[in-house]
């Protein structure tokens, strides 16, 4: 049980705008083979996701102190991230899993009010799919 919840624990953190690496956990559980691959990869999904899903309410409810000294981005910056949605729209969300730019692109829906339903289709098919390509290589590597 511990295994798991460390392992949910650093994969909601790794999807926030906190430094975590989940891969590396992942593929510790994975090599150490004390725990099987399928339970391993819904519980490292669900937790990034659920990160995820924190991005996008921040997003979705900061928006309104942008004007404030301590809004961490600038109206310009802002307004480049937003554009950036607009020409890409949802299907963005599909590099959700990207290091860098995955983060932002869903706190960048929730600025630009993505509904709930789509971003969590988007964002676990990519974040899930991140998981299992690298499940797959570890498992195949032993």
């Amino acid at each position: 049980m511990i295994a798991y919840t460390g392992l949910f624990l650093s994969a909601l953190i790794a999807a926030t705008i906190l430094p975590m690496q989940s891969e590396a956990v992942l593929v510790g559980l994975l090599l150490g083979g004390g725990h099987p691959a399928l339970p391993l990869l819904i519980v490292a999904t669900v937790g990034n996701v659920l990160g995820s899903v924190i991005n996008w309410y921040l997003g979705r409810y900061l928006l309104r102190f942008q004007d404030r000294a301590w809004f961490p981005s600038s109206k310009a910056r802002l307004a480049r991230a937003q554009g950036w949605y607009r020409r890409y729209g949802r299907w963005s969300l599909l590099g959700s899993w990207l290091p860098i730019v995955g983060d932002p692109l869903t706190v960048a829906a929730g600025l630009m009010r993505e509904p709930i339903g789509p971003f969590l289709v988007l964002v676990t098919i990519a974040k899930g799919t991140r998981y299992l390509v690298l499940a797959a290589l570890t498992l195949a590597w032993i």
